[in-house]
């Protein structure tokens, strides 16, 4: 008995099985299996491997002037007070001038640890040479880092409209 319901069931699946083996050719963004229009688009056949298209809506064209409304909108109260605004800019400054000093604090360590590509070799160090240039690599990398760092402080505390 449920021999006889397993075969028509395997029966009814088999062909789109096999449907779902069909080549499948990329246009660009866009996906297809008939073979005159992949040749027509000069599409290519892609091999090994499954593709799943997900059907999507697109955003609608109108969307970026609603947020333009939308900000247009705002209310005069949402305005930040001069005062206010000199506060958090001072607070912002005190921040980025505590956040600079850490950062030099750590770049005169780290070029003090670098020694000028001669860092103090380790026991460690001793045993594995090659684990010396890499902590010298990484040294020199770690100062690169953090004088990135501290030029970017110094743009945003240019940019600070506060007291100096």
């Amino acid at each position: 008995m449920r021999h006889a319901l397993l075969i028509p069931l395997m029966a009814a699946l088999f062909p789109a099985a096999v449907l779902a083996q069909d080549r499948i050719y990329r246009c660009g963004n866009e996906y297809t299996n008939t073979v005159p229009d992949a040749q027509k688009a000069n599409c290519k056949l892609l091999e090994g491997g499954n593709v799943t298209v997900v059907q999507g809506t697109r955003p609608a064209a109108a969307a970026p002037s609603r947020l333009v409304a939308n900000a247009a909108a705002v209310s005069p109260r949402a305005r930040v007070e001069n005062a206010e605004q000199q506060s958090r800019d001072a607070d912002a400054r005190a921040i980025l001038e505590a956040e600079l000093r850490k950062a030099e604090a750590r770049q005169s360590e780290l070029a003090r640890e670098y020694n000028n590509g001669e860092p103090e070799k380790r026991p460690e160090d001793m045993r594995n040479p090659v684990r010396y240039n890499d902590r010298v690599a990484e040294l020199k990398a770690s100062i690169s880092r953090n004088d990135a760092d501290i030029a970017g402080i110094r743009r945003e505390l240019a940019r600070v409209t506060g007291p100096r």
